[in-house]
């Protein structure tokens, strides 16, 4: 298993990262946050992923642990594969995920191209006892996670989609209440 490659960014092309390390050019699949550790670097440290076919080996990139982690978990539920989960983990931070897991916030994933409410309702069933299972003692709902799913979930029923929702969001106080949050997003989006 090759769990980590160190090297310089020689190419970026559609099909994935080439990292020259030591003379040998490793394509890699990689996430925009590796694609952006990589851009411009010197050299760079990315913790990956060989995934074994019978006809091809392919190695999947990442710039954190917390990302290759969440990519191995996707990848335990029946249906998921290397490039969903890729994808998957591609969109938001690790954390955001985990967090949407936790919460059974489904509609996360369904923002996900290629993500049908079928495959994020296994997504969140499968992995919310997993994650569960590897934390030491219950994990209650971050702090404004919940104001912050109903915000987002008053701003699709009002015709936004869940990533722009998002995004909006994003620039909000996230202490605020829901009501506050979603007048604020307005606001700023009129």
């Amino acid at each position: 298993m090759i769990a980590r490659l160190r090297g310089r960014a020689i190419a970026n092309t559609r099909d994935g990262l080439v990292l020259d390390v030591g003379g040998v050019g490793y394509l890699v699949a990689a996430t925009p946050t590796a694609v952006r550790a990589a851009d411009g670097a010197d050299e760079v440290s990315l913790h990956t992923y060989l995934h074994v076919r019978e006809d091809a080996l392919q190695l999947y990139g990442f710039a954190e642990a917390a990302e290759r982690e969440l990519f191995v978990q996707l990848l335990s539920v029946n249906g998921i594969g290397p490039k969903v989960a890729l994808a998957i983990v591609s969109g938001s931070p690790a954390a955001e995920l985990r967090r949407a897991i936790t919460l059974e916030d489904t509609a996360r994933f369904q923002a996900i191209p290629g993500i049908g409410k079928k495959t994020a309702e296994r997504i969140v069933l499968e992995l919310k006892e997993k994650l569960a299972d590897g934390l030491p003692e219950p994990v209650a709902a971050p702090r404004g996670a919940v104001p912050h799913v109903v915000a987002r979930d008053a701003l699709v029923e009002l015709g936004w989609s869940v990533v722009e929702a998002e995004q909006a969001l994003a620039s909000t106080d996230p202490d605020a209440a829901p009501e506050e949050r979603v007048r604020q997003a307005l606001k700023r989006a009129a």
